[in-house]
């Protein structure tokens, strides 16, 4: 995502930051796919987030890079597991390290990315800038976030094909596999400013909205998105029988010749281009493509609405200029 508008380019200082990695050439199979995983870019919104947001409580934003990369790699060693457990063959527009290189490179480099992570946020337990509450915060925030994210993660696993989930069921999934991190990138950026818990709360629940925001988000792009732009194939999550806030939604209101006509193709994962098409003419039936829209923008408007208890700052306003571009965003 080229955030133009921004006066400091933060994806490019995120992309230098992680080409200087200390990573070794051997074992290649390794640090290969560590290294080509890196190289595929992405919005870099929680490297940017930790920064920022560091920035607006009154930090140094170079004091915050540590930890920003620390979810960052966090953030990516989820993405190789994520693509092993759906047997993906892209990301980003590119074939997966698993697709690349197999299941136990794509499981091992991503175990790799985690460590690296961690080791990341040495620098506030070696620095005596930082006390040790910091540091020991900042631990604390790294990994409850780890913990949620793979707690979602198996709430997402527990629910594929699943007719009884419903619509708190799965922002609960997604406030772990999603809004996790985005919500801890907020937090370490307030903890390395040594914020006040009150604030710290409060940056907690702005990454949370912008997190569920997000992620339903993606699965409306999943389905009305340009698969070119979205990197993805077109109704990918109704293939694999996923929960999403659509189908979510869609089981509540369903009436029931409708609902089993949608449990038989998400629970088959053998939908193709015409039970996809019939999956999203129902959707449009029932005004679910429009809700979920409405729900994006609702989340999106809550996260602004809670800066505005932040001073005015040029971090803030970079936070606010991002939102407003994800909230428009198309990939």
């Amino acid at each position: 995502m080229n955030i133009t508008d921004l006066k400091f380019d933060y994806a490019d200082l995120a992309d230098q930051k992680l080409e200087e990695l200390d990573l070794p050439g051997r074992p290649a199979i390794l640090y290969e796919p560590v290294k080509y995983t890196l190289s595929l870019g992405g919005k870099r919104i929680r490297f940017f987030f930790t920064v920022t947001s560091s920035g607006m409580c009154g930090a140094s934003m170079e004091e915050a890079i540590p930890a920003a990369l620390a979810i960052e790699l966090l953030h990516n060693f989820t993405l190789l597991h994520d693509d092993v457990m759906d047997s993906a063959d892209t990301r980003r527009g590119n074939p997966s390290v698993y697709r690349k290189w197999g299941t136990s490179a794509a499981i091992l480099s991503g175990d790799i990315l985690f460590v690296k992570a961690i080791e990341q946020l040495h620098y506030y337990g070696s620095n005596e800038r930082f006390s040790k509450e910091q540091y020991n915060k900042l631990q604390s925030v790294f990994y409850e976030c780890a913990e949620r994210v793979c707690e979602g993660q198996a709430f997402d696993l527990e629910f594929e094909g699943d007719i009884t989930v419903t619509v708190d069921d799965y922002i609960e999934m997604v406030e772990g596999k999603t809004a996790a991190l985005i919500s801890g990138a907020f937090r370490l950026g307030g903890t390395v400013a040594d914020a006040d818990p009150e604030t710290l709360e409060e940056l907690a629940l702005i990454g949370n909205e912008l997190g569920i925001a997000f992620q339903i988000q993606d699965d409306l792009l999943d389905v009305v998105g340009d698969p070119e732009k979205f990197g993805k194939q077109r109704g990918g999550d109704i293939i694999e029988g996923k929960i999403t806030y659509l189908t979510a939604q869609t089981l509540e209101r369903a009436d029931a010749s409708q609902k089993k006509m949608l449990t038989s193709i998400i629970s088959g994962k053998e939908a193709g281009a015409a039970e996809i098409e019939s999956v999203i003419a129902l959707y449009k039936e029932l005004d679910i493509i429009r809700d979920t829209r409405q729900a994006v923008e609702s989340y999106y408007s809550d996260a602004l609405r809670r800066l505005q208890h932040f001073p005015s700052s040029e971090y803030r306003n970079d936070i606010e200029i991002l939102i407003e571009k994800l909230t428009n965003r198309e990939f």
